[in-house]
């Protein structure tokens, strides 16, 4: 499969990606949703900012899912994958409210990362405030 990750421009993420301080996508949910059960080793993920072109892209490499969170979990969490999922120059306790109250998490991590020709899509039939996409081809929703 091919998933489309839509990440917070403002964050800077994908020049982190791109340079190998982020390996690791996080996903922080109050219900389970996309890419939940959805997305596995080899997979192929495209990234794009929110709004922007996709720029980059990188091969699944391990998926861990966590079930169940209360502040105590999301902290562990934080602390053991922070530097990973934000960068190295990225820093947990600036965002934490961002995951406040989410009950579930699911990691990905990611290898071969590299700059793609950047191209648009096409997210009709996906709604307006889908932040990961799931397809089995990408050219489905190049524009």
């Amino acid at each position: 499969m091919v998933h489309i990750a839509i990440m917070k421009k403002s964050w800077g993420l994908i020049d982190k990606i791109l340079s190998g301080e982020k390996t690791i996508e996080s996903r922080w949910y109050k219900n389970r949703c996309r890419p939940w059960d959805q997305i596995k080793v080899g997979d192929t993920i495209y990234f794009k900012d929110s709004p922007g072109p996709v720029r980059a892209k990188a091969k699944v490499d391990k998926v861990i899912q966590f079930v169940d969170l209360n502040a105590k979990k999301r902290d562990k969490i934080l602390s053991r994958y922070g530097k990973s999922v934000l960068g190295t120059g990225g820093d947990p306790e600036n965002i934490k409210g961002y995951f406040k109250d989410k009950r579930y998490c699911i990691l990905v991590f990611f290898n071969k990362a590299r700059k793609v020709t950047p191209f648009n899509i096409n997210k009709t039939g996906f709604g307006a405030q889908s932040a990961w996409l799931i397809v089995d081809n990408i050219n489905k929703i190049k524009r």
